[in-house]
């Protein structure tokens, strides 16, 4: 019978809760970033494009106003951030 100590225990555990956090870590993400990939957030561009398939000349009142309103429409945690036009 094969007898270790206590504090080898508790290394062999710990051990094993780090490398099973770090292969989480790695697996979530690559999960995540093929889903962004896929279905990629709205963007005041995508929403400009919409109006103009359409047949709409969307003003920029316009184009924020739809952002607005599906700010608002959304959970918090998932607030789209404006576009910024350089």
């Amino acid at each position: 019978m094969v007898q270790i100590e206590i504090w080898q225990f508790i290394l062999i555990i710990l051990i094993t809760i780090i490398l099973a956090a770090v292969a989480t870590f790695f697996i979530t993400r690559k999960i995540f970033a093929r889903q962004i990939q896929k279905n990629p957030p709205i963007n005041e561009d995508m929403i400009r494009a919409m109006m103009t398939q359409m047949g709409r000349t969307p003003s920029e009142k316009q184009v924020r106003a739809v952002m607005r309103s599906m700010n608002d429409a959304a959970p918090e945690d998932k607030k789209i951030k404006p576009n910024k036009k350089k």
